[in-house]
């Protein structure tokens, strides 16, 4: 490519929107007098993703709309006593007086703000409090919209409870609002999923003034039929939805979600994907895609990240040498570190492919005479008796091993001090005593192992039918000698206090070398994501809302390390030829081509960030208002549809395939350089003037 030509080319397009311009802590709000109050059932309650997507976009919800912004949910005391700080509201605010009204209703409400980024204000509805009224809103419901809640089905109950409270306060603060500015009240309620969805549905039932938005993350059906192992996606006009909800005794759940996504003023999914399968489940298109963000926090240096990945990196390799004593037979600057994780749903998840893969990547290593190995770690939650006690030996002999060896190298120290201190220069057999040679013999005979190492960190409760386990059998994955590919099944979530990692799950991705997602039913897919702004390249499928959101984003994802596989119009069988060539791409790669995509994946982080992608929440709100106030202005750019580009980068993507033209200059395997950054120099490669 010419130099002129490169000048000409870009690295970030001029066309990104952000929330900046918005963020005025809430004047613009508080001047309109505009409201906006999110419920959703995981506000202060940790339940799934959902929880990660109101928390982490708590920042920049307060940062634009201030104290005009609440969070309104279910009262969880074992969350709310560490996550909320309890308050009261401003004596004048109309927020102070809604409440009063509720409590003297005898509702009982949690007020105060949640103690993350932003410290948004936040209410909590004890649904106990409104228990007594369940029997009078379950009529109300069927009288209203012909849904018949069953008696037993404790989780829609209290739904049912939550809705009616909320929509019964929001419909108090309207009122109480009209008063407290010459401004007429612009009241947005926003509801995710269909567990708060009722409150959407009250509220427009009984006609309070007010705009919705309802946002679905995944719809229930959708989850069912996956779990199923149907063909979900081939199938998806071909379904009777309300005679498949029946047959799955959701169908009063059902009717809860397409009955909000019917009477919202807007309707919102996470992704492409997933407004494809609500047009087809729930019948009604998204009328906005609204992607999930990150609250990213972005280094002072630039090189940061990598020195994190190469400390994380240190402390895998010591479980490594742990784990697999005595038949250590690898080299760790030649091992990559592969992962992946997430709910236990091995077909939804992907694992199926996953191990798959990893017994054609075996082969592929071995039969091309790769003297890379791969570490395979699959981390699910899953139910377990207590640790493995082969891997709690091997990491108890290996620090036996590591404490004598250190030992013994500070008496070497003083004894070569002391006789070169004479005048002489040491000999070997001045330096290591008989004692010492004994203790090392001692420490490496206890490093003899019979069998193989094992597949599990853990025991894992009914192994005989756990599927992770049965699927490595059927592959034969059993961490042989000559096995170039090893596996680890880590049947629990990662922790700091973990007493073979030591590393919390924020650590451990950033030790790894690539996360491996291949979901079939994945609506956004926040692991990837989480890659992504560590700087650690990832495998997704065009099946997830964010492989899909990065295909219509960058002109090129594998140059910037998301690698996505096709999984909606290729069969099975060639999915996982696809993953498995990605995978044995991946381990041809030198140490420099690593660093680069690293540092360029890296980079794709601010494509996620919530002050990018909470514009998207901002127009959903808008557009709801302008149906409900049609003299509403906003102010909003007008080409918020415009994409963001991120073209091919100007060196060529590292990659080994033979349809890449050229990669980065190889480095030495063995050298330490993997953990030195090239930033600077990466940067004035791409960076370019628009001269």
């Amino acid at each position: 490519m010419s130099r002129d030509r490169t000048s000409k080319r870009f690295y970030r397009a001029e066309s990104t929107h952000d929330l900046l311009s918005y963020m005025d802590k809430g004047q613009a709000a508080s001047n309109e007098n505009r409201w906006t109050f999110e419920t959703a059932w995981e506000v202060a309650n940790k339940v799934g993703g959902i929880y990660t997507v109101i928390r982490s976009k708590a920042y920049v919800s307060t940062e634009e709309m201030g104290e005009n912004y609440c969070l309104l949910g279910p009262y969880k005391e074992h969350c709310a006593r560490t996550e909320v700080e309890e308050a009261d509201f401003p004596p004048n605010s109309p927020l102070t007086t809604a409440v009063n009204a509720m409590r003297s209703q005898g509702y009982k409400l949690h007020t105060g703000t949640w103690l993350v980024d932003g410290n948004p204000q936040i209410i909590l509805f004890d649904i106990g409090s409104g228990a007594w009224q369940l029997d009078g809103y379950k009529q109300e419901l069927w009288n209203t919209c012909g849904i018949g809640i069953p008696h037993l089905d404790v989780e829609a109950n209290d739904a049912v409870i939550l809705g009616f409270m909320v929509a019964q306060f929001i419909g108090e603060f309207r009122k109480a609002a009209e008063g407290y500015s010459d401004t007429p009240p612009r009241v947005v309620a926003h509801f995710h999923e269909w567990q708060a969805g009722v409150g959407l549905i009250m509220l427009r039932a009984r006609h309070v003034d007010v705009a919705t938005v309802f946002t679905t993350h995944a719809t229930l059906l959708g989850r069912y039929l996956c779990a199923g192992n149907t063909d979900f996606y081939n199938n998806l006009d071909k379904f009777s939805v309300d005679e498949e909800a029946g047959k799955r005794q959701i169908y009063h759940r059902y009717c809860m979600e397409r009955a909000a996504a019917h009477m919202t003023h807007i309707f919102t999914t996470v992704s492409d994907i997933t407004g494809y399968e609500a047009e087809h489940l729930l019948k009604r298109k998204a009328d906005i895609i609204t992607p999930n963000g990150l609250n990213v926090k972005k280094f002072s240096a630039l090189h940061e990240f990598q020195n994190l990945h190469a400390l994380a990196k240190d402390k895998i390799n010591e479980f490594a040498r742990g784990h697999f004593y005595g038949h250590f037979n690898f080299d760790l600057d030649k091992t990559l570190y592969f992962f992946i994780a997430g709910r236990y749903e091995f077909g939804n998840k992907g694992a199926d492919i996953f191990i798959e893969a990893l017994a054609r990547l075996n082969h592929y290593l071995k039969s091309s005479g790769s003297d890379m190995t791969v570490v395979a770690f699959m981390i699910f939650p899953a139910k377990t008796n207590n640790f493995n006690v082969e891997s709690l030996r091997g990491h108890a002999v290996t620090k036996a091993l590591r404490d004598t060896i250190n030992d013994i190298q500070q008496k070497i120290g003083k004894r070569m001090y002391d006789i070169c201190l004479s005048g002489h220069l040491p000999d070997a057999s001045d330096l290591l005593h008989k004692e010492d040679t004994v203790r090392l013999k001692r420490c490496i005979y206890s490093l003899q192992r019979d069998g193989l190492p094992p597949i599990t960190t853990h025991n894992v409760v009914d192994d005989w039918s756990d599927p992770v386990l049965n699927s490595i059998r059927r592959c034969e994955l059993f961490n042989t000698v000559n096995d170039k590919v090893k596996v680890i099944f880590h049947p629990e979530f990662l922790t700091s206090t973990n007493p073979l990692f030591g590393l919390d799950y924020e650590e451990f991705v950033r030790g790894c070398h690539l996360g491996v997602f291949p979901s079939y039913y994945e609506p956004w897919g926040y692991t990837p994501a989480e890659c992504t702004v560590m700087g650690i390249p990832s495998i997704t499928t065009n099946l997830s809302g964010f492989g899909c959101f990065m295909q219509e984003h960058i002109a090129d994802p594998m140059s910037y390390g998301i690698y996505v596989v096709d999984r909606r119009y290729i069969s099975l069988e060639g999915s996982v030829q696809q993953l498995a060539q990605y995978m044995f791409d991946f381990t041809k790669l030198t140490r420099r081509q690593r660093i680069i995509q690293r540092n360029r994946t890296e980079r794709l982080s601010d494509l996620l960030d919530w002050r990018n992608l909470g514009i998207y929440y901002r127009q959903a709100r808008a557009e709801a208002l302008k149906i409900v106030y049609p003299d509403y202005v906003d102010h909003m750019d007008q080409e918020l549809g415009k994409r963001f580009n991120y073209p091919r980068p100007i060196s060529e993507p590292p990659s080994p395939t033979h349809s890449r033209g050229t990669t980065p200059a190889a480095s030495v395997h063995g050298s330490d350089d993997e953990d030195e950054v090239d930033e600077e120099q990466e940067l004035a490669e791409l960076r370019i003037s628009d001269k």
